[in-house]
């Protein structure tokens, strides 16, 4: 599997736990340490793990698992990294305050359609 059908695979499971301004960055051009971030919020601890949840059930069914994930515990910021796909889902708070997209914003933002 691609890094592409990831990604997808990974915001369709964000977007159907109501994930908030999930943001996908191809960061190719800029990084190898990756092809993809993705950025999602959640209301609260509950609806973070539920969205972390999602993602790792729905690419474990396609065959795909995380090497690994952290913060899942705390759920102000879980880290997921699937090698080519990198996902962090944050609550709000925290998302604002690290402001990822600004950091990666040499990155091209994508839309889910495009993948």
């Amino acid at each position: 599997m691609n890094s592409k059908e990831i990604a997808k695979i990974a915001f369709n499971a964000l977007d159907e736990k109501k994930g908030i301004d999930i943001s996908i960055i191809d960061i190719t051009e800029i990084s190898v340490i990756a092809d993809y971030f993705i950025i999602a919020g959640g209301n609260n601890e509950n609806q973070v793990q539920a969205m972390v949840d999602s993602v790792d059930e729905e690419l474990s069914k396609a065959g795909v698992h995380a090497n690994h994930i952290e913060g899942y515990r705390n759920a102000n910021w879980v880290l997921m990294d699937y090698s080519d796909v990198i996902i962090h889902v944050f609550n709000q708070d925290d998302r604002l305050f690290y402001d990822l997209e600004r950091i990666w914003r040499d990155g091209k933002e994508i839309s889910a359609d495009s993948l």
